[in-house]
Formats: C-alpha cells, sequence, structure tokens
C-alpha cells in the first residue's frame, strides 16, 4: 500500500478541509482586529499587499519579465500609508512618485553604458502591478478611516465571502454550464447566480441592520460586488494562464498565495468604497 497519501480535494478542486481551517482562522483574526483595533487594518493590508506583490513579481520573473521589485516593494508601501494622514489624496500622490521611480528604475537599472532590455514591456507590467495590488488597496484602508469604518469593512468582507461560498456550492452542487472554459474551466453560470444570491442576501443584512441604512443599498451592493469579484478572479487566472502556473503562491494551504486571496476582494474593495461612500 502506498503511503503517499495526497490531500483530498473537492469538484471545485480545492483541499476544502485545509482551505476552511484557513479561511476561519484568517477571519477570526481580522474580526477580532476590526473589533478592538480597527486602525490596526492599515498595517494588514500593507502587509498583505508587500507578500502578494512578491508573490506576483516572483511569478513574472521565473516567467521571464522582469518586473522592478524593489520600487514595488517601497513605492507600494508609501502608497497604502499616505493614505493614513492624507486619505486617498496622499496614496495618489505616492502612486504617481512610485510609477515615475519604476520608469526611471527600469530605464537605469543596467547602467548608463547598455540600453535596457524590453523596457516597454516591463515598465509596462510593473506600472500594471503597481495599479494592480496597492492602486486599489488604498481604497480598502481609506474606508476603515471613514465614519463607522470597521462596519464598512466587515460589510465589504461579508459580502465577498458571502459570494465564494454561494458560487462555491452552487458550482458544486448544480454547475454544468462553464463561463468562461477558456480561462477558469471550474467556473460556472451556476455558480455564479449562487454568488449572486446570496451575496445579495449578505449585502441587504449588513447595509441594514450593521450600517443601519436602507436596505436596498444592499441590493445595489451585492451584485456589483459580485459581478467585479468574478471579473477580478478571471483576471488573475488570465495572468496565471499567461504564465502557466496553477497558484500565484503556497502560502495559504487549500487557497494557494496570498494573491490568490485578494484577486476579487482588491476590485471590491474600490467598488464598496464608491456605492458607500455615494448613498451612505
Amino acid at each position: 500500500m502506498s503511503t503517499d497519501a495526497k490531500p483530498k480535494t473537492s469538484r471545485a478542486g480545492r483541499d476544502l478541509p485545509a482551505a476552511i481551517g484557513v479561511g476561519v482562522a484568517l477571519g477570526a483574526g481580522l474580526i477580532a482586529m476590526l473589533i478592538f483595533a480597527p486602525r490596526v487594518w492599515f498595517g494588514v493590508v500593507a502587509v498583505a499587499i508587500a507578500i502578494a506583490t512578491w508573490e506576483v513579481a516572483k511569478r513574472l520573473r521565473e516567467g521571464g519579465r522582469d518586473v522592478a521589485l524593489i520600487p514595488l516593494l517601497v513605492g507600494g508601501q508609501a502608497i497604502i500609508w499616505s493614505t493614513w494622514p492624507w486619505s486617498l489624496r496622499g496614496g495618489l500622490v505616492a502612486f504617481a512618485l512610485t510609477a515615475l521611480a519604476i520608469m526611471a528604475w527600469k530605464l537605469f537599472a543596467q547602467g548608463l553604458s547598455a540600453a535596457p532590455k524590453d523596457y516597454t514591456r516591463d515598465t509596462a507590467l510593473s506600472l500594471l502591478v503597481l495599479a494592480w495590488l496597492p492602486l486599489t488597496a488604498i481604497f480598502a484602508v481609506d474606508m476603515v478611516a471613514q465614519h463607522d469604518g470597521r462596519y464598512r469593512v466587515f460589510t465589504f468582507l461579508i459580502v465577498l465571502v458571502c459570494s465564494d461560498v454561494g458560487g462555491y456550492a452552487a458550482g458544486v452542487l448544480f454547475g454544468k454550464h462553464p463561463m468562461a472554459p477558456a480561462i477558469s474551466p471550474k467556473k460556472s453560470w451556476e455558480g455564479l447566480g449562487g454568488s449572486l444570491l446570496v451575496a445579495t442576501i449578505g449585502a441587504v443584512c449588513c447595509v441594514h441592520w450593521m450600517l443601519g441604512e436602507q436596505w436596498w443599498i444592499g441590493l445595489i451592493l451585492g451584485p456589483v460586488l459580485v459581478v467585479v469579484g468574478t471579473c477580478g478572479d478571471l483576471i488573475e487566472s488570465q495572468v496565471k494562464r499567461d504564465l502557466g502556473i496553477k497558484d500565484m503562491g503556497t502560502l495559504l494551504p487549500g487557497h494557494g498565495g496570498l494573491m490568490d486571496r485578494l484577486d476579487s476582494l482588491l476590485p471590491g474593495a474600490v467598488v464598496t468604497w464608491v456605492i458607500l461612500t455615494a448613498l451612505l
């Protein structure tokens, strides 16, 4: 009998016990932090963005794309922390300065005696990572500084968890029609329907009972978060397909890398900030 035991995976391709354990542990930690020390959220997001940036840059470099890792890491932290005292204005200024630094870094990375190789491609990829990760993340950290900020972050996270759970359950139980088989074969239209249903219910409940606002705002927030989060997931899947990899990393058992968890959270933070700021 073979002694090589492989982790059990579900129909959706996950090591389900590990995924649930990691998800519960992360969720419990975030709940405690947001209740007792909501400003620690800045540090949590900053660390997460640093790790995710390293994961993405490492994978791109393994694929022969030489992105500007040091400016991305340093500038990413500047973008996040500038949002603390100066709100989104500070983050956007730090983003612009980091973008300029990346262009200069790639220009002179090999010294002045040699022309940089693949300058346009690698600079464009570096700027893509900068916009994809720290720029979108500033909307997540700015939410916690607003009125009832901890509850806005709770709402944002709960709705996306509802979307993930609803989509996973519906996809496993009823999924028969692939949504984007060329990009993510395991995603189905039935799963999307489950996400829309459960996330909308979660959004209505959070907006009404947690934020104390009109319930119909949840009818907007839920579906928009599902659509944007699904697009974020598909975008990362296409990047991984381009690179010929399954996961961005191995940090989170059952989930992959940290970036594999942030793919829907980061664009979701932007639209949550916009909707709640506009309607509350």
